[in-house]
Order: structure tokens, then sequence, then C-alpha cells
């Protein structure tokens, strides 16, 4: 799937996932489900491995059927809370130059956590928060549903096809292509299918996202398949 081209001279956004993709969190995130596991007698690996690729509803399903889900979803969410406070983060190699060289009014964040944990990480790593911030409360529909993505866009008050998606997950580059916008692909070995461009790391994509937003170099970039 592709995107339309944005045309010349058109103002172009860029709409980042942010664990992942701007903050490194792999290992917190797997200290939490480990902690909430413990908690219920469950095995840790397993629990861990259902949740990268479930939401946390679906994954109590799963894991714990026999729990009432609000009571597994609140003891998660202290130890979220508790993680963000005491918890030790790292921005990828790039963020901060990247979000700081963009136009404030020309990002902004989508993310299946909550807002309030995000300015938490945001505040640890020193990185800038912008104006549009589209987090789990502030849709019906998560990834891979195109509603996030479609959100900012509208947020922002920016066209679809002049959107660009840096992602890092499966779910969430499917919810960008299904928003009908370009998604770069960064920080995995391998691309995820379907993205236009692939980069290993976030710092290999600043100096392209920077220029999409540009407008520099945009017969270059657009419409390449991945791992070009």
């Amino acid at each position: 799937m592709t995107s339309e081209p944005a045309r010349p001279g058109a103002m172009r956004y860029v709409l980042f996932d942010v664990d992942g993709t701007l903050i490194d969190a792999v290992e917190n995130q797997r200290r939490v489900w480990r902690t909430w596991a413990k908690r219920y007698g469950l095995d840790a690996d397993e629990v861990h491995r259902v949740a990268l690729r479930t939401r946390p509803l679906e994954t109590f399903a799963q894991v714990a059927p026999g729990e009432d889900p609000q009571e597994c979803l609140a003891a998660l969410h202290a130890l979220e809370d508790e993680d963000v406070r005491s918890g030790t983060y790292a921005a990828f190699d790039g963020a901060s130059e990247l979000l700081t060289a963009l136009p404030p009014g020309n990002w902004a964040l989508v993310t299946s956590n909550y807002e309030h944990r995000v300015r938490g990480r945001f505040a640890r790593t020193g990185l800038p928060v912008p104006e549009v911030l589209v987090d789990a409360a502030a849709v019906d529909e998560g990834k891979p549903s195109p509603v996030p993505y479609l959100r900012a866009a509208a947020r922002l008050g920016a066209d679809p096809g002049a959107c660009l998606v840096v992602e890092d997950a499966p779910s969430g580059v499917r919810s960008g292509l299904s928003a009908g916008m370009t998604v770069w692909g960064v920080n995995a070995l391998m691309a995820v299918d379907g993205v236009h461009r692939h980069f290993g790391t976030l710092r290999e994509a600043v100096p392209d996202i920077l220029a999409f937003v540009s407008g520099t170099r945009l017969h270059e970039l657009e419409g390449s398949a991945a791992g070009e």
C-alpha cells in the first residue's frame, strides 16, 4: 500500500510512535510484566510473549482467564506508573536532535500508552513534548486501527497523504498504512512488512525525516521500497 505523495510546497507532518521508536522501554516493559506475572503466579516469559502481540485486556484473557480483567488492568497500571517514577529510561540516539529540529506544529506523538506516562518519560529523558499527543484514552480503537493516526492528523489540520508515520512495531505500521500515510520503520534488524522505507536505527533516519518535512529531496524519498 502506498500513500498519496504530498504536493510540492505543501506542509508535511511527522507522527511518531513512542515506545520502541523514540524511547527505549523494552526492559522496562519486560520488568513490569514480570512483576505482574509473579503477582498472579504465572510464567513471566510466557506472559511477556503474549503481551508483545496483544493489548492488555487481550493478554489477560489469554494468560489469566479466571481473573477479573479490570483488577488485572489496575494492577498493571499501578506497576507502570511506578516504573515511570523510578525506572531507568533512555531516548534512542538521534531522538532529541530530531524532535528539537522539527517545527513545533508539524509533528505529533501517537501512542498506545497514556499521556501522563509519556510526559513522565519525556521529562526523564529531556525530550520535548509536542502540542498534539494522541494516547490510549483519546481513541476508542487502538493500533492497528487507523483511528489513532487519523486523529493526530486531524488535530494537526493535516491531510493524511501529507503525513509520515515513524514506527517500530507491526501493529503501528498497519495503523499508519490503513490511514493512507507514508510509513517508515526504525530500530529493527528487519523491515516490518509494508513499510515504505526501513532504517536499522532512528539515528539513521534523522536526516531523511527532516528532509521529508522540509520537502528537500522528496523525489528521492517518496515511494521508495522497504529496505532500499
